[in-house]
């Protein structure tokens, strides 16, 4: 593996951090007592953490343990001197967990225009594991997908038509996809794209009292309506976001059964987001050769 200078990366999470630091700070409540001071100070700053966390996501291996311990302890000790054991990392990696989603939410894009939008599962354990499995009881449930019944939890996405991130929900397995919708699309406004699964007289009223136009296609079933022909262009770049996840669950390995503790699994998903999202090129769609609406 080829050493990669991370001097960019550490002093953008270097900057949120000490911003993140600052604004907890004003915000924390204040008893006129006295804080414990705790007596087991970690040799790496929670910038550090977050770096290594997110260098791992940008990283080609697919196993944190191998990228821990073959290649951050053995070629990156100039950067970072005080690097703990494994075991131990793997419990200050909880520090963490507020800070990457606080950037999680300062990195996603406000979105104006056209989105889409669309839901996919995060299976937890093989099926055959799913009466055994013990990790996630109590927050996984039972879902079903075209592709069979699993058990985990679903990741709600709405992305621009440059792939970016606009806005993100995670919720057990068995949560209906329309459930989620009128949060997500809180900050949005503009054409929504989305398949069959969002189809909803009263979810479309909701949205559109809102600004936001709900497109989906329609079934077999279903009286056939009026689509202008922008909006039906459009929809058919739908995919756009199939491809995002694909890339999020095969290329970035969003998707996997190691877990051993349900926060360090909230970790995970959220890095592999970030990390998406701080890349410069993503999957995008292009409107140039569509005629105007």
């Amino acid at each position: 593996m080829i050493k990669k200078d991370i001097t960019h990366l550490f002093c953008f999470v270097a900057d949120f951090v000490d911003e993140y630091a600052v604004a907890m700070k004003a915000r924390a409540l204040v008893n006129g007592s006295k804080f414990r001071k705790p007596t087991r100070v970690p040799g790496l700053a929670d910038a550090e953490i977050v770096t290594i966390i997110l260098m791992f996501q940008e990283s080609p291996s697919k196993n944190f343990k191998y990228f821990y311990q073959s290649y951050l302890q053995s070629y990156n000790n100039d950067e970072f001197h005080n690097l703990p054991t494994y075991e131990r990392f793997v419990t200050l990696m909880q520090r963490a967990l507020p800070i990457l989603l606080a950037l999680l939410c300062s990195v996603l894009r406000t979105g104006n225009g056209i989105g889409f939008i669309d839901a996919t599962s995060l299976a937890v354990c093989h099926t055959k594991r799913i009466s055994s499995h013990k990790v996630f009881d109590g927050i996984a449930a039972r879902g079903k997908t075209t592709k069979g019944w699993f058990f985990g939890l679903k990741l709600h996405l709405i992305i621009s038509e440059k792939g970016e991130l606009i806005n993100v929900a995670l919720t057990r397995g068995n949560t209906d996809d329309r459930t989620p919708v009128p949060k997500l699309a809180e900050k949005f406004a503009g054409l929504l794209c989305g398949d069959k699964d969002y189809i909803s007289k009263s979810l479309f009223a909701q949205l559109y009292d809102e600004g936001v136009k709900l497109v989906t296609g329609i079934k077999k079933n279903m009286k056939n309506c009026l689509m202008n022909m922008h909006e039906k262009m459009i929809l058919r770049k739908r995919s756009l976001i199939e491809t995002v996840f694909s890339y999020l669950k095969h290329t970035m390995q969003l998707e996997h059964t190691r877990h051993r503790s349900p926060l360090n699994a909230l970790i995970h998903i959220l890095s592999t987001l970030v990390a998406y999202q701080l890349k410069p090129t993503k999957p995008s769609a292009y409107f140039s050769h569509m005629i105007p609406a």
